[in-house]
């Protein structure tokens, strides 16, 4: 007799296996879509790592998916440099945390979150979507399945390119996530790996989209060289340690998050993750918002009333509500900054640096803002 499922999951990135995992503690089947690559010669190293704030990394220790302290580095201290004199520091200790943020490795979370699906019984691997009262839709910003659809995606484009990438520097991190706003409007961040003791950072550099091409052509002296000038030589001299990664930045959400799945009888749809929403690095909440979607839903599909369907729209919708309310602010303040760091009139630089330093000053403020980028409060 033909495996019959209860929810489908199309798409197995981190935000995908993490939701597998809490559904199927709810006893619900699931069948989660990872077609099989096709073969590489020589499959590219993943440079990316992704900031984790504290509810992030407390739902991935409850799924048994966090990484080793390798691959999980805590970080102990922020500095957010402008491009005059503004600068911001956060500190854990301040916050009363162990850490403001973790930086994670992304192939040893996709790893560690591969091994607890193939323990969980109650979620199957498949190659192809499969019909089930409820479908969703963790795909990535650029999800085909939403395509199908017609599910309008609002996007804003910035005029960026991330470029990413691995250094090795000749100074110790110190368990420093570093960041720095330069006057072009271009956005650099060094985020500590290796663990505590490690000299080697995972660099997000937001430029111009006009500079890009520049820089995935340059030789890795080159690269290092403007990494080094960018950073104000804050790690001593640097070595390209990887290859380059790169995606153009934007600001995107869904119209609608839920609805009738077309052509099928009693089943919907609904979205999570980066098929629903992206948001401007600068501030590393973008796996933090997919993971907190990921929590949302299975919590609302845990307390639904005992007669109400997985395909209800009325119980869809209450997800719906939930994940935007918790998107919206976080949106609208890395928006916000992005615009403002964007400009380059004069009077606007001295007017934001002005305005950082009064921040750095801001005694409760400044503890209120690094609460909610830590996950240690609601939003």
């Amino acid at each position: 007799m033909a495996q019959t499922f209860d929810i489908c999951i199309r798409g197995a990135g981190i935000v995908g296996r993490t939701l597998a995992l809490l559904l199927a503690r709810e006893r619900l089947r699931v069948a989660l879509v990872a077609p099989t690559p096709a073969p590489a010669a020589t499959p590219a190293p993943d440079v990316r790592a992704y900031a984790l704030n504290s509810a992030s990394q407390a739902l991935l220790q409850s799924l048994r998916a966090w990484p080793d302290a390798q691959h999980a580095t805590p970080v102990l201290h922020m500095e957010v440099a402008a491009d005059q004199d503004g600068l911001v520091r956060f500190d854990a200790s301040s916050q009363g945390s162990e850490a403001l943020a973790w930086i994670v490795d992304v192939p040893a979370l996709e790893a560690r979150l591969r091994e607890a699906v193939r323990f969980q019984p109650q979620v199957e691997v498949v190659e192809a979507p499969v019909a089930a009262p409820l479908t969703v839709i963790c795909e990535g910003r650029a999800s085909r399945t939403r395509a199908e659809l017609g599910i309008d995606f609002d996007i804003t484009p910035y005029g960026q390119t991330a470029l990413a990438t691995r250094l090795e520097c000749s100074l110790p991190h110190g368990q420093v996530a570093r960041q720095w706003f330069a006057p072009d409007g271009s956005i650099l961040a060094f985020l500590p790996l290796d663990g505590p003791a490690g000299n080697s950072v995972a660099v997000v550099w937001s430029v111009p989209h006009e500079h890009i091409e520049q820089w995935l052509a340059a030789d890795d002296d080159a690269l290092a060289q403007a990494l080094a000038q960018a950073s104000q030589h804050a790690l001593g001299d640097l070595r390209v340690s990887a290859p380059r990664a790169s995606w153009p930045l934007q600001q995107a959400r869904a119209r609608r998050w839920c609805g009738p799945m077309p052509g099928q009888a009693q089943a919907a749809w609904v979205l999570a993750g980066d098929a629903a929403h992206n948001v401007h690095p600068l501030a590393g909440q973008g796996l933090n918002l997919g993971l907190a979607d990921a929590l949302a839903l299975a919590q609302v599909l845990q307390g639904r009333e005992s007669w109400r369907a997985l395909h209800d729209l009325r119980l869809l919708r209450r997800y719906e509500r939930r994940a935007k309310a918790a998107l919206l602010p976080a949106s609208v303040v890395m928006d916000g900054l992005q615009q403002l760091f964007a400009r380059r009139e004069p009077f606007i630089a001295a007017a934001r640096n002005w305005g950082m330093n009064g921040f750095a000053r801001s005694g409760p403020l400044k503890q209120w803002v690094a609460r909610r980028a830590m996950g240690s409060a609601a939003i």
